[in-house]
């Protein structure tokens, strides 16, 4: 990978992307499991792209890996939408326009500060795991590394999001593809930031991704 902008073609490089693409899609829109299987399907894209290939990991279930992702991901979400939540609930029974105006400027500040922490979650996770993952200092260590690439990483991470739910626009079938896609994109990203922040590490303990 020669930049970043690399994480976006990279999924159409693979000869098979389309099936593997659809595929995943069709099995992401199970609930929970299905999330669940698509972040073990962008750990193991991970893996490929650290090794230079250019493939996408095959379509499944891949719950052993994504689990760990899942969980972390999860909660940081819900601890960084709580405080914006309590103040905006607390404007509604008081009827007061300031509590809720400051309710949204919280939750808008703390989605920004995830936005930008989450590379750093993302690799922390993948290299050791949910342990990793919550390790808040280590995280905030590798985001504040280089806040550029972290800036950079983090706001193309959000923007394969908004990629995501384009899919939305087409009927909500778009989604099987779009989700997926985004979720390669990231894998990409991932594999450009962990080069970015020096000498890769070594991810935790995986089973062995089928052929």
């Amino acid at each position: 990978m020669t930049g970043v902008g690399d994480s976006y073609a990279w999924p159409f490089q693979d000869p098979g992307w389309f099936g593997k693409i659809v595929l995943q899609g069709l099995i992401a829109i199970i609930p929970i499991l299905g999330w669940i299987a698509l972040f073990g399907w962008f750990a193991f894209t991970v893996d490929n792209y650290r090794a230079g290939r250019r493939e996408l990991a095959p379509a499944g279930f891949h719950l052993e890996r994504g689990i760990g992702f899942f969980l972390v991901y999860f909660v940081y979400a819900i601890v960084f939408g709580i405080p914006g939540g309590i103040i905006s609930g607390t404007a509604s029974s008081a009827h007061s326009a300031s509590l809720s105006s400051l309710g949204s400027l919280v939750s808008f500040a703390l989605s920004v500060l995830l936005a930008f922490l989450t590379p750093a979650i993302f690799l922390n996770t993948y290299r050791a795991g949910i342990n990793g993952g919550f390790d808040f200092n280590a995280v905030w260590q590798l985001a504040t590394l280089n806040t550029t690439n972290t800036v950079v990483a983090g706001l193309l991470i959000w923007v394969s999001g908004l990629i995501a739910v384009i899919g939305i626009l087409f009927c909500c079938v778009g989604l099987l593809f779009t989700i997926p896609y985004a979720m390669a994109v990231n894998a990409g990203i991932v594999t450009w930031y962990e080069r970015m922040t020096g000498a890769p590490g070594t991810p935790g303990p995986s089973p062995t991704l089928p052929a």
